[in-house]
């Protein structure tokens, strides 16, 4: 898309809804021992304070496609994001996992630090770095009646735009686009997955144009299903063998991640959390309780522009919860808007599959995007409202 188009793009977006550098940190990841007690104990990891050049700044001009700048203002926001777990009818030990906003830092997404406090035996954060991802951890001790846990990350975050005008994006490591063109369980890449791959391509060689010609099938072929069980339970050949293009943003997102694939592009889910409300659509953005507001993007890397953000999958919820026609000119503009855009009232979370959960004996998830806990009677549904209660909510501050 040129720059000039995506301008406008934005501007019009802007107006189909009412609107409601990179620093050096370091994550303390310690372990909090001491025998467990009614009282809840507290651990806290000092905030990387947000420096001057991350500051929201007041957007000032006119939401007018002739008087926008050449390029977007930095507009961070900053979010306390609280966490807070409470287990019931368990018996001995217990341990859970969580996953943390993405620590490395991006021109969208600093995670500023965390405090945690729980009744828990025992608590902290671990790292992984070949799946680039935090997780933090808290075990209980055998006789806790009542495990409780509440943690608050600090994130800032701004919109990521993609320039195709601009090249020169710095050259991601071989090892990484080496696992972004892998298989796994869910994901083949070939079969009928390459032959669909194929044909959604036709003669197209260029790969951005390759990468927008997939994005544009999954969006033209897909449904948003957000009735469907939790995710990642069906590999995406049994997906197209059926026919049945059916699913929530994860579903989406992995199609689109296995056709690239297929043709030997890098592409890799993004897994993550919506935390405010959208300029674009209301049924884009939330508020209140999160804990059901899990959202997967995607990613396809070409060489000289790196990273291409899509999310296919919105464009379904949008056309799905805001009754979108085909022929509709705000679908056309969101349509163009998703391929190199990504809304930040979002965090991602990692974009891991095939994981192992640290000191878990129980089987490799798909992926982390919820809270996991496991007793000595096995892993438990964490949707299971009767055993697991989560809440979490998040706050501008600045």
């Amino acid at each position: 898309m040129k720059r000039r188009d995506f301008l406008a793009a934005s501007a019009v977006l802007s107006l189909l809804a009412a609107s409601p550098a990179n620093a050096e940190k370091k994550v303390a990841a310690t372990k909090h021992n001491a025998k467990s007690t009614a009282k809840p104990k507290a651990r806290r990891v000092v905030r990387r304070p947000a420096p001057a050049e991350i500051q929201a700044v007041p957007q000032t001009e006119s939401r007018n496609v002739i008087s926008l700048p050449d390029e977007p203002l930095a507009q961070w926001r900053t979010y306390d994001l609280r966490s807070t777990i409470l287990l019931n009818r368990i018996n001995g030990k217990a341990r859970l996992w969580l996953p943390l906003a993405q620590y490395k830092d991006t021109p969208w997404e600093r995670s500023l630090g965390h405090n945690w406090q729980g009744n828990f035996h025992n608590a902290g954060i671990y790292r992984d770095p070949v799946a680039e991802m935090e997780v933090f951890y808290a075990d209980w001790a055998e006789g806790v009646t009542n495990p409780q846990l509440q943690i608050i990350s600090q994130i800032a975050t701004q919109d990521r735009h993609f320039d195709i005008t601009r090249r020169g994006a710095v050259a991601e490591r071989t090892e990484v686009l080496r696992r972004c063109l892998q298989s796994t369980d869910f994901v083949p890449i070939d079969g009928i997955v390459r032959n669909t791959a194929e044909r959604a391509i036709g003669r197209i060689k260029d790969p951005v144009a390759q990468g927008k010609a997939i994005y544009e099938w999954v969006v033209e072929n897909t449904l948003y299903d957000p009735t469907m069980k939790r995710v990642g339970n069906v590999n995406i050949g049994s997906m197209l063998d059926s026919g049945n293009l059916s699913g929530r943003s994860a579903d989406i997102a992995l199609l689109f991640v296995a056709l690239c694939r297929a043709l030997g592009i890098p592409a890799r889910p993004v897994f993550g959390l919506r935390i405010d409300s959208s300029r674009l659509f209301g049924s884009l953005g939330v508020s209140g309780n999160l804990s059901t507001a899990q959202h997967c993007r995607a990613e396809f890397y070409t060489p000289g522009y790196g990273w291409i953000p899509v999310d296919p999958s919105d464009v379904r919820k949008a056309i799905r919860d805001e009754r979108l026609s085909i022929g509709d000119p705000k679908l056309t503009v969101l349509k163009k808007l998703l391929f190199g855009f990504w809304e930040m009232n979002w965090i991602s979370f990692n974009v891991a599959q095939d994981v192992s959960l640290r000191g878990s004996a129980g089987k490799t998830l798909p992926f982390l995007i919820y809270p996991e806990v496991e007793t000595i009677e096995g892993r438990f549904d964490s949707l299971d409202s009767s055993r697991f209660s989560y809440q979490v909510s998040a706050s501008r501050v600045y």
